[in-house]
């Protein structure tokens, strides 16, 4: 277990100047499709983050992580607020910031597990100290998942709209923003009320 953790810990040094060729939910995806004999087609561009509109870099931030400038790898308001909204069957995102998810999408997929938490939380400082704000968020733009097949920004953005990720406006940022909690199950088109919430979100942070 100490050999893996500390694989995970230098292949985040890596990240630092080594794109991810490939990610634990990439592997993950694949392997279900070959289980469940399904077609699968996997599009997964890497570009930089100045690549990517401000517009889109706004709008995941607003959506997925509202502090994510202020804390250092776990929110614990956000959690806060996420359990309350569990306990009111209300909730509209969780409490995970975007350096958890991004430590989950390269090493642990989607699966659900003590263990798997309790190394999560113990390379989330490992990232934030070793990446910084930046580099977090530019490997979460562009390994995340985004639809069947979809991964990062750059396919999203041509997927979905025809364009570039540099080119996004607020709504088509707001829209892809929205769909993330349940990439496989949600459509933008379709995120009408929510995008809205995401577009007052960023426009209070002064977006």
């Amino acid at each position: 277990m100490a050999s893996l953790w500390l694989l995970a810990a230098l292949t985040l040094v890596a990240a630092k100047w080594i794109d991810p060729p490939t990610t634990a939910v990439h592997m993950e995806r694949r392997v279900e499709a070959w289980i469940h004999h399904k077609p699968y087609h996997e599009r997964y561009t890497f570009v930089p983050l100045s690549r990517i509109s401000p517009n889109l870099q706004h709008a995941v931030i607003a959506a997925e992580d509202g502090r994510f400038y202020q804390h250092h790898g776990f929110d614990w308001q956000a959690m806060e607020l996420a359990a309350e909204e569990d306990e009111k069957g209300g909730r509209i995102r969780g409490g995970s910031t975007l350096t958890q998810q991004l430590v989950k999408n390269l090493f642990f997929g989607t699966e659900r597990s003590v263990l798997r938490k309790g190394a999560e939380a113990s390379l989330v400082p490992v990232a934030e100290f070793v990446l910084g704000k930046r580099r977090i968020l530019e490997l979460y733009l562009n390994v995340v998942e985004w639809g069947p097949g979809v991964y990062g920004a750059e396919v999203a953005s041509r997927a979905y709209y025809g364009t570039d990720a540099r080119n996004l406006d607020r709504d088509q940022a707001a829209r892809l923003a929205a769909i993330l909690p349940r990439p496989l199950k949600r459509r933008p088109a379709r995120m009408d009320h929510y995008s809205e919430i995401i577009l007052e979100r960023m426009q209070q942070m002064g977006w």
